[in-house]
């Protein structure tokens, strides 16, 4: 099922308005982008990599008609595009969609074979886990994954591929549960299965997440219109220094919006597991002119 992270949230600090032209990056299954329609009088073009996003984008835009257009593009692509925008939005990671797809083998919760390629193309999970050496595993999923025993996990995945391939996501899994067990401990909601920091990992390697994220940001002022706001949800502490990064470095041309990071409530959590990491942070752009002009005067 899908459930848009800190809809709420985004809409109410994004406040559209008739005849606002937003991107929404990540486009996922569209309900960002619904609500935003519903919202007002706007427009939004939506941007995704998954082919299977094009298929959903069909029915938004049969209702919304001309309000609504889908480019099927990375996001770190959005440069080519010829239109400026008053807002933007980023849903950083995986689609609810893209997990719960079992034969897209990003999940865990079912098995399926290794896939995790959010645009069906290149290098796959399967390809990395029964083709790269020990070492370059050990750096991915500690660098990717935080995961203080990745020499552990990248020694039994070789061992295992000795015997026979790694083909599944169940067979991954395993293989990470019988070196670390069968959990972590989560400091407030839950426990979180000791696979998750090794698929997230080469779910990231795969599809270039951190890199596609820098050259978005580095592009984005190419298509703003002067007091453009950026929504970007992230949901794990790479994609966040990403951001702050970034902020820091264009702090002349882009001013956060919310001085304290906005996170999802109780009651989003109960109802969304996914919202319990994300983290909403919002910037206002000003061209360069203007701070000059404005500290001239």
């Amino acid at each position: 099922m899908h459930i848009p992270v800190l809809l709420k949230e985004t809409i109410d600090i994004l406040f559209p308005y008739s005849g606002m032209k937003i991107l929404d990056c990540t486009f996922g299954g569209g309900g960002h982008t619904k609500a935003l329609l519903d919202s007002c009088n706007c427009y939004v073009l939506g941007l995704d990599r998954d082919p299977q996003a094009l298929f959903r984008s069909k029915e938004i835009k049969q209702k919304y008609k001309d309000r609504f257009d889908f480019r099927l593009l990375k996001f770190s692509e959005l440069g080519t595009l010829d239109k400026k925008f008053d807002a933007v939005l980023f849903d950083l990671g995986v689609s609810s969609f893209q997990l719960d797809e079992v034969e897209r083998g990003f999940s865990f919760s079912k098995d399926a074979r290794l896939d995790m390629r959010m645009s069906l193309e290149g290098i796959s999970a399967y390809d990395v886990i029964n083709s790269f050496s020990e070492e370059d595993l050990a750096d991915i999923i500690l660098n990717y994954g935080d995961e203080p025993k990745a020499k552990k996990i990248a020694s039994a995945i070789v061992n295992q591929r000795k015997i026979s391939k790694v083909e599944t996501t169940f067979q991954l899994a395993d293989l990470i549960r019988n070196v670390l067990g069968f959990q972590y401990k989560q400091k407030k909601y839950s426990k979180i299965d000791s696979a998750t920091k090794t698929f997230q990992a080469i779910r990231i390697f795969v599809n270039d997440e951190l890199n596609e994220i820098n050259q978005a940001l580095n592009k984005i002022s190419n298509i703003l219109n002067d007091n453009a706001k950026i929504a970007i949800i992230s949901f794990h502490s790479l994609e966040d220094r990403i951001i702050k990064n970034w902020a820091k470095s264009q702090k002349d041309l882009f001013s956060p919006i919310n001085k304290d990071i906005i996170k999802a409530g109780e009651d989003e959590i109960l109802k969304n597991q996914r919202s319990r990491s994300a983290i909403l942070r919002v910037f206002v752009y000003k061209r360069m002119s203007d701070n000059l002009e404005s500290g001239m005067a």
